[in-house]
């Protein structure tokens, strides 16, 4: 399909996410925007990972990893995950973060984080579909969260 074929794609709204987790002694992450919540009993949550991104081998394993929701009030640190990075430099020396008591890796500046572990994983096409199973979740900020729409259902 040609980009302008797939406009209407791009105004499913979504929001921005920072998916992040321990992978061995390193801690990863990425930025994400497809997630969303998909069942209530047991509370599951699915989000779309391409393979090779960082943490997707942890995520696919069945660890622990958070999805840090991205508020209004401050999106500078989306700058260092926006076009990727070097695997030598990795974003999480500069942020400030705690690990939680389920060791999930939870961004001080997130407006709120989820606590997931993946329950089965599907390969409809060039990103992994996860559904990942709600261990905990926290709201750190009183606010909206960012609201993202795309220019088609061809890029991000």
């Amino acid at each position: 399909m040609k980009p302008e074929e797939t406009a209407g794609v791009g105004k499913i709204p979504s929001g921005l996410f920072i998916i992040a987790a321990r992978h061995g002694d390193r801690i990863d992450g990425f930025l994400g925007s497809f997630v969303q919540q998909v069942s209530m009993e047991p509370l599951v949550i699915a989000l779309a990972v391409k393979p090779g991104r960082p943490v997707y081998d942890s995520i696919i394993a069945g660890s622990v990893f958070t999805i840090n929701v991205v508020g209004e009030h401050d999106k500078s640190f989306l700058k260092l995950f926006w076009k990727g990075y070097d695997p030598s430099e990795n974003p999480f020396d500069e942020l400030p973060y705690r690990e939680t008591e389920n060791g999930g890796i939870e961004l001080s500046q997130a407006l709120a984080s989820i606590d997931v572990r993946k329950t089965a994983h599907f390969h409809p096409g060039d990103h992994e579909l996860v559904l990942a199973e709600v261990i905990s979740s926290v709201v750190l900020k009183d606010e909206k969260p960012v609201v993202h729409l795309r220019r088609n259902g061809l890029s991000y």
